[in-house]
């Protein structure tokens, strides 16, 4: 079940030229979630570090599984045992799972890749293991999840080939990668409706850094008519300047009437960039991944709460920030408790307590939430031009 609501555009107030930003509404089987929005990753059936009363909390609409590592950990006896990921983890808002695509490409020497699928020794146990387009669907349909992603291949910047010899991808490469993926695409489309998964299939845009084979998976998914497309590829080792080039080419290209997902993508600076384009979905692991590395996002740019000089700091995290961590509010129940300090914060990452980056994660994920929520309601009120402006102001100041 997908439905996806078109409710306001940039371009439509005439007030910020240039602009592909859009606010929706996509309706799931579980619930409905409104666009842009940026979806926490929940790998393993957890968002690192953070409970799911406090995910309900900072307003997350919808979070990720992936269904790789869920098939291998629990597996898909005890997935089913709890009538998918929902029932698993307790999560009753929507969810949608990685096919597995970015991990098995990421298992480097581990995994064979042909044209019937990819085989590869699990990085659990040594396991002997397959995984086709149509295995994917089937563990995403077990999962339950209310997005689904075809099974792709990732295109590397740089291939294992020409890592060796300091040479980026060949046009050859991408090419050869990006019509696999078009093929699996097709099978993944086949198998999906032919166990009747009632949820939403996605199919994702591959191409490399280069932008006529963007066009040409794009245009070849769109004959495909998928539910939502996203944008793959990005974010796995180019330049940031050639992420923003090919961010720059390809959503607002795909068509207007249905999601798009820009995977894998999550500075502050490059949502509201990717919101520029017309980008309605994102995720990526950063917030939780900067946070255990005691990187935290601020409205006035980050903050290494491990510098010496926040040992005696008593200021919160940002002042601006609603969270737990800055505030102590608890949203769900509308009381607060008094927030923690950075002083506080540099004290349990110097001591390794586990509740530094437990609340340094709750912070980056409601920093990114509400970024959202601001946008959103910039895009409806015409004020989107002015809101970047002082969101790239007030992150240049610095904290």
């Amino acid at each position: 079940m997908l439905k996806f609501d078109l409710l306001s555009t940039d371009l439509a107030h005439g007030t910020y030229t240039g602009s592909h930003a859009r606010t929706g509404q996509l309706t799931l089987t579980h619930g409905i979630v409104q666009t842009p929005i940026f979806m926490p990753v929940g790998t393993y059936g957890t968002v690192k570090g953070v409970m799911p009363c406090s995910l309900e909390d900072m307003g997350a609409q919808i979070i990720l599984g992936n269904a790789f590592h869920l098939w291998l950990r629990p597996g898909l006896e005890v997935m089913k045992s709890f009538g998918g990921l929902h029932g698993f983890e307790n999560w009753h808002k929507p969810i949608l799972t990685d096919s597995g695509g970015f991990q098995v490409w990421s298992l480097g020497s581990l995994r064979h890749i042909t044209e019937e699928g990819v085989h590869f020794s699990s990085p659990v146990n040594g396991d002997k293991l397959f995984m086709s387009p149509e295995v994917s669907m089937q563990i995403q349909t077990q999962l339950n999840s209310d997005v689904v992603m075809q099974l792709d291949e990732c295109t590397p910047y740089l291939s294992l080939e020409a890592r060796t010899q300091g040479q980026i991808t060949t046009e050859r490469q991408a090419r050869d990668s990006m019509a696999m993926s078009l093929r699996w695409a097709r099978r993944s489309q086949a198998e999906f409706e032919r166990l009747q998964n009632p949820n939403a299939l996605f199919g994702i845009v591959q191409g490399g850094m280069f932008e006529h084979l963007r066009q040409e998976s794009l245009d070849a998914l769109v004959e495909m008519n998928f539910p939502g497309y996203a944008v793959g590829g990005v974010s796995v080792g180019e330049p940031k300047d050639e992420m923003l080039r090919i961010m720059a080419h390809t959503p607002h290209r795909l068509p207007a009437h249905k999601p798009r997902y820009l995977m894998g993508v999550g500075t502050p600076e490059d949502l509201v960039e990717g919101v520029v384009q017309g980008v309605d979905m994102f995720d990526c692991v950063m917030p939780t991944r900067n946070a255990r590395n005691g990187t935290l996002f601020t409205r006035f740019g980050d903050l290494k709460i491990r510098n010496a000089r926040h040992k005696a700091d008593h200021s919160p995290v940002d002042d601006t920030c609603t969270c737990y961590a800055c505030q102590g509010i608890t949203h769900a129940h509308d009381s607060k408790h008094g927030g923690f300090s950075r002083a506080y914060l540099h004290h349990l990452d110097r001591c390794g307590e586990m509740l530094g980056p437990m609340l340094a994660s709750i912070h980056n994920l409601h920093y990114v939430l509400n970024l959202m929520s601001e946008v959103r309601a910039a895009l409806d009120t015409g004020q989107f031009g002015a809101f970047q402006a002082q969101f790239k102001a007030d992150r240049e100041r610095g904290v």
